[in-house]
């Protein structure tokens, strides 16, 4: 009996010695020798956003331009498709992708400079080093970190499109740095070089290029804290600057009522203005700023029912001087959110505009614009 026990407890203590490791083996270790295709994937995404807007001051047609009844009787309402986004990202491994964003809805209007919108490679060393090339949004303010598939209201500020078009921000050619600065991750960098002429130009329209750096931080929980600046040129222009501070956070009020708070200060050399003046001589360069600052409360619900998940409420108030006409805007918009973070979206709201100078014939004009908009995520 007893030689019968000794073979069943040498029997069962077997497979625990077989799935020991041999320290001693000369063999490799059983690791991966080729990342050409480690974590390959490919994904699509993309946005579709479908408007009606209707003007609601006389004379002022739905492109916020007064005309003059006795010649033109204006477009006072209509359909309109201002986002037809599809993005695809490909992830080579672990380390390299590339991403590509087109806006076809832009084929709608004259296409020329447009559609195309994101178009970079980018290599991902760690969270503390990643570098982008190609074409892509350099990270000057809020509207440039958060994603552009998400529309919390009608449109981004006046400020992001001016600011856009004088080559600061929007979509730029050039190559960009940023990631964690602190093992935690709550302060971070984004730095870099772009030609500063805008998108889908075959080549700069000149030497110079434009540089920028940010720094953000969030030194407590839901709170970013964000730092602007930037130096560069457009269309052979002489030097000009731009910089700016910003500030978001999130506010628990209760378990389902939650705020969001968004603001930011912009100044920066209006390169359009400089190169448009005939003065001969003409001021210096420093004399065509823009500059001007929005505040954005959120104010969200969450239902978390099968159908309907959530209600924003928000009113986002932006002053800005783009050519010594300063603007006001006001925007209360109300969003019924269908599928979280956005995926389906119901939105109706107004857009204020009051100039400090109405100047007839011209977008320079105060105006109401109601809207209803419906956005799919997708």
């Amino acid at each position: 009996m007893k030689p019968l026990l000794l073979l069943l407890a040498i029997a069962c203590s077997l497979p625990a010695y077989a799935q020991q490791v041999d320290e001693t083996s000369l063999s490799a270790a059983d690791t991966i020798t080729n990342f050409s295709a480690y974590k390959r994937s490919l994904s699509f995404a993309g946005v579709l956003q479908t408007r009606y807007v209707a003007s609601l001051t006389r004379h002022v047609d739905v492109n916020g331009k007064h005309y003059d009844p006795a010649a033109d009787k204006g477009t006072h309402n209509s359909f309109l498709v201002k986002r037809a986004r599809i993005m695809v990202k490909a992830n080579i491994n672990d380390h390299f992708s590339a991403n590509i964003l087109a806006n076809f809805a832009d084929f709608s209007g004259n296409p020329a400079n447009k559609v195309l919108e994101n178009a970079f490679i980018k290599y991902s060393l760690n969270k503390h080093f990643n570098v982008q090339a190609g074409q892509f949004r350099p990270f000057m303010g809020i509207e440039d970190i958060m994603p552009v598939d998400i529309i919390r209201t009608v449109d981004f500020s006046n400020q992001y499109y001016a600011f856009g078009k004088n080559g600061w921000q929007s979509f730029q050619v050039g190559l960009s740095v940023f990631g964690d600065i602190n093992a935690q991750g709550n302060v971070r960098y984004y730095a870099g070089v772009y030609n500063g002429n805008n998108r889908n130009e075959s080549t700069d329209d000149d030497d110079t290029k434009n540089l920028y750096a940010r720094i953000e931080a969030s030194p407590v929980n839901d709170l970013t804290v964000g730092v602007n600046a930037g130096t560069g040129s457009l269309g052979r222009s002489a030097i000009g600057n731009a910089y700016g501070i910003d500030a978001s956070t999130r506010i628990s009020l209760s378990r389902k009522w939650k705020l969001l708070l968004m603001g930011e200060y912009k100044s920066g050399t209006n390169f359009i203005a400089y190169n448009a003046d005939t003065l001969n001589p003409k001021p210096a360069i420093s004399q065509y700023r823009m500059k001007g600052f929005y505040f954005f409360p959120t104010l969200r619900y969450e239902y978390h029912r099968p159908r309907v998940r959530a209600m924003e409420l928000s009113a986002r108030y932006e002053y800005f001087d783009e050519n010594s006409n300063p603007r006001q805007t006001i925007v209360p918009n109300v969003s019924f959110i269908f599928a979280d973070n956005f995926y389906a979206a119901l939105q109706m709201g107004v857009t204020i505009d009051l100039f400090k100078k109405d100047i007839p014939l011209t977008t320079n004009y105060s105006r109401n614009l109601v809207y209803v908009q419906l956005q799919i995520r997708i």
